[in-house]
């Protein structure tokens, strides 16, 4: 769209009364059906999306600043600004609005009525406007009374300013000002204050433009100097004329751009310290206010940017070496400001504004800047420096990358010719300064960490077809400057305690581990070689022995985010280093304090154990197990014992692995309405109708007058059965499966020692012939299951009767299944068994048992 009479920018003001930029668009009235009426319409020229849709209702007030502004309130805390990029565009919007509330568009305000008494309304509307008494000492007090009295009426407050406006009130007012203060005359002061107060309050661009001008702006502070509830009149004037200077760090040759600068400090000057604070309800109508201050600053940037030779001179001098060091402080100054005043430009203006301060050479200028002694300039600097890391990290790290190229390529070169280069990198400048920061509690340093943190984040990296800014930046991050950030970490390790263990000291290192915890996370294989390759964890661990708790929690947080990675290259470094050492030592030093450090350590093995981490558990509890053994209020250890005892027994035993994942795999499991149908057939089955081991047919092969039949016998032996399983839920002990033939032969033991050691259930195949081997079959050698003393013998606790060798005399929960009774697990037994078949035996068979 290239109608420029229609360009906008939409504004909406904050929490705390700073507007911000929307978008920019080209803006439209029209109706809109859901909103049942004429509308604004802003559609974004960049994607034509919707950046505003307001409806135009006959009740707001709207208000028309500075010729191309149009501001107006949908709810109590949300006001809206549009800002024309011409003055016709927005004369043509106004009409528009005017035309939908029934005004004339000549008013730079519409009013909402719906405030005032039919009595008020009658009175204002049958009066065409608002008289104001002569301006005269003697009826100042009337003048004051007559303002104070048409602030809450929004109708009386628009005739008052159009009359303050039209008869050119406001300079009449200043000088009855010079007046009073030559005749000393308190009580009228003190009534030109109330007056111009109000005046402020009545929120009209027209009368600010009037008061804040070269002309009258010192008087109007004059003015409110005189405030009745203070004793001793203020010095605002004196302050600005002789302790305020101006300072032109450059100089500045467009008067206009200087006015305009005078003027906006002298505006926010009046707006922080002259006017008293505001009542909520005074502060929504000082909006224009903030408003003025607002546009002020965006003209003085946009000015400031087009003149070329102005900001060629300032690099020139920020980068000199023979500028003085008063000098370099003001440039530095002035270039911070610059950057503060840039927050208030829209998206596309910071771009271009942040393109010219990079072309100009401001990284190259803060590198300088920030290799000075003066601390004040450097942190100038680094403020400056921020906003250009916030705004765009990926353009600084450009920059360090190039510079980096620079060097080696320098370096080389003076290799060759046997020179040492002493160039030292912007990042590893800014890390030395958080390094070196001297304030007690290192509020430069955490800023300074902030920032790295933000260019060393993946996520706001860019990734194109060509490169990946990621493995770029981290590949020179890791080569040029993590050594520099771990320095003092590894200067302070070097024993089993930390050589210097001082407040500062600890919160430093604190902040050097937060962010190798951070990329920990984040960096993946190139924070893992530098990790293992410079033994930073063994060296991070030894903090565990600081006197300060944070220090040591930070280091075990930097360990728990490594485990929590669950990577076993990590793990094989952490085991062959035993680095549980200074973490256990550290549990045991704690005693039985009920501390963050006892909670974190614990919750790091429980994090071991619930994700059962194999090699680090097997590595704790052949090294640790007797320090850690005695440790009861806590169920975490000897947790960390059973899954090792249990890891054991699948490595001794690789089939019980095997068939324990069948079985948590749910694999050859019947539905359970399956199992009763087996059951009731497997009673229902007529003995002369199948041979003795003779596989029963599924309940789907038979017809339907099976299923009803079921003799006297037949319910109880179901009833029986029933009782049996949940006897068997309830005893205590458990089967251990002990050996498996080849011919699938299978001996139960049951384990009467009380002790809730990890067991297993019986599995047997379904449809096979099953029979357990009497000791007559059996060959009686030792170990055998039919030899003396073996599980199987029938002398043994866990032997089976010798009547019941012939066949097999148990009903197996059917399929091919694996079982491991975990004591813990009874509810689960009690839904799976429902679940699970029987194994298809003759009734013969059964009886016997």
């Amino acid at each position: 769209m290239t109608d420029t009479r229609r360009r906008v920018k939409v504004y909406t003001l904050n929490e705390d009364r700073q507007w911000d930029d929307r978008g920019t668009g080209h803006v439209s009235s029209g109706y809109v059906e859901r909103l049942k009426g004429m509308s604004l319409l802003v559609r974004a020229e960049s994607d034509g999306s919707l950046l505003l849709e307001s409806k135009i209702n006959p009740n707001t007030a709207y208000q028309k600043q500075q010729d191309t502004l149009i501001v107006w309130s949908e709810a109590e805390n949300y006001d809206l600004a549009l800002s024309f990029q011409e003055k016709a565009g927005c004369d043509e919007i106004w009409e528009k609005i005017c035309q939908v509330q029934g005004k004339d568009p000549s008013v730079d305000i519409t009013q909402d009525l719906v405030d005032e008494s039919e009595e008020e309304r009658f009175d204002d509307m049958s009066s065409p406007g608002l008289e104001l008494p002569s301006c005269e000492l003697s009826r100042l007090e009337e003048i004051a009374e007559l303002v104070a009295s048409s602030l809450p009426s929004p109708l009386r407050r628009e005739k008052l300013a159009l009359a303050l406006e039209n008869e050119g009130y406001i300079k009449k007012l200043l000088e009855l000002f010079h007046v009073c203060e030559d005749l000393e005359n308190i009580e009228g002061l003190h009534h030109l204050y109330e007056i111009i107060k109000g005046i402020f309050l009545l929120n009209r661009t027209a009368l600010f433009e009037v008061m804040f001008s070269e002309e009258c702006i010192m008087d109007v502070i004059g003015c409110l100097e005189y405030d009745p509830a203070l004793s001793q009149p203020r010095k605002h004037r004196e302050f600005l004329t002789k302790t305020a200077k101006f300072k032109e760090v450059i100089p500045i040759s467009d008067p206009e751009l200087k006015q305009k600068i005078h003027q906006t400090y002298r505006v926010q000057y009046i707006q922080d310290m002259v006017l008293p604070t505001p009542s909520v309800f005074e502060e929504n109508m000082l909006s224009t206010l903030h408003s003025f201050i607002f546009f002020n600053k965006v003209e003085i940037v946009g000015m400031l940017q087009e003149d070329e030779k102005f900001l060629t001179d300032l690099f020139a001098q920020l980068t000199d070496e023979a500028t003085d060091e008063e000098k370099r402080q003001e440039l530095v100054n002035f270039l911070k400001e610059f950057c503060a005043f840039s927050q208030t430009l829209q998206p596309q203006n910071r771009d271009a504004f942040f393109k010219t301060l990079s072309n100009m050479g401001i990284l190259p200028a803060l590198e300088v800047i920030l290799g000075m002694d003066d601390t004040q300039v450097r942190s100038a600097a680094t403020d400056i420096f921020s906003y250009l890391v916030e705004y765009n990290p990926s353009m600084v790290r450009e920059f360090v990358m190039q510079e980096a190229q620079q060097n080696d390529d320098v370096s080389k070169k003076l290799t060759e010719q046997k020179i040492t280069n002493k160039d030292i990198l912007l990042i590893n400048l800014i890390i030395e300064h958080m390094i070196c920061d001297t304030d007690p509690e290192l509020g430069g340093a955490v800023q300074l960490m902030g920032l790295l943190r933000t260019l060393v984040d993946p996520e706001n990296m860019l990734a194109t077809a060509n490169k990946t800014e990621k493995t770029e930046f981290l590949g020179f991050f890791y080569k040029h400057c993590m050594h520099v950030l771990t320095a003092p970490l590894l200067a302070n390790t070097t024993e089993e305690k930390p050589s210097k263990d001082d407040f500062q000291t600890a919160q430093l290192l604190a902040l050097v581990l937060e962010l190798l915890t951070f990329c920990v996370e984040h960096h993946t294989y190139h924070i893992k070689n530098y990790i293992i390759n410079k033994d930073i964890l063994r060296r991070v661990l030894v903090l565990m022995a600081s006197k300060h708790a944070f220090l040591a929690l930070c280091a075990l947080r930097f360990k728990r985010k490594i485990i929590g990675l669950k990577d076993e290259f990590y793990n094989r470094y952490i085991m062959k280093s035993f680095l549980f050492e200074p973490v256990v030592k550290a549990f045991l030093n704690n005693g039985s304090r009920y501390n963050l450090m006892n909670s974190a350590i614990i919750e790091m093995f429980e994090f071991i154990r619930v994700e059962d981490i194999k090699s680090l558990t097997a590595h704790v509890i052949e090294n640790y197990w007797k320090a850690l053994e005695d440790v009861d209020y806590v169920q975490t250890f000897k947790g960390l014992k059973l899954r090792f005892e249990q890891q054991r027994e699948r490595q001794d035993n690789p089939k019980l692995d095997s068939m324990r994942s069948i079985l948590r795999n749910h694999r050859y499991r019947r539905d359970a309405r399956t199992l009763e149908d087996e059951e009731e057939m497997w009673f229902n089955t007529d003995e002369d109708d199948i041979e003795d081991g003779e596989a029963v047919v599924s309940p789907s092969d038979k017809t339907k007058n099976d299923d009803d039949i079921m003799d006297p016998i037949s319910k109880f032996m179901e009833r029986k059965k029933c009782m049996l399983k949940r006897w068997a839920r309830k005893k205590e002990g458990v089967l251990t499966l002990v050996k498996e033939s080849e011919e699938k032969e299978v001996l139960l033991k049951t384990n009467l020692s009380g002790r809730q050691s990890p067991s297993f259930k019986l599995s047997l195949s379904s449809g096979t012939k099953t029979n357990l081997t009497s000791q007559s079959s059996a060959t009686n050698l030792p170990g055998s299951p039919g030899s003396p003393g073996s599980p199987g013998s029938p002398g043994s606790p866990g032997s089976v009767p010798k009547n019941t060798s012939q066949t097999a005399a148990i009903t197996t929960k059917g399929g091919l299944v694996g079982l491991v009774d975990y004591p813990d697990d009874d509810e689960d037994d009690d839904e799976d068994e429902d679940k699970e078949d029987t194994l298809p035996l003759s009734k013969k068979a059964k009886f016997e048992s």
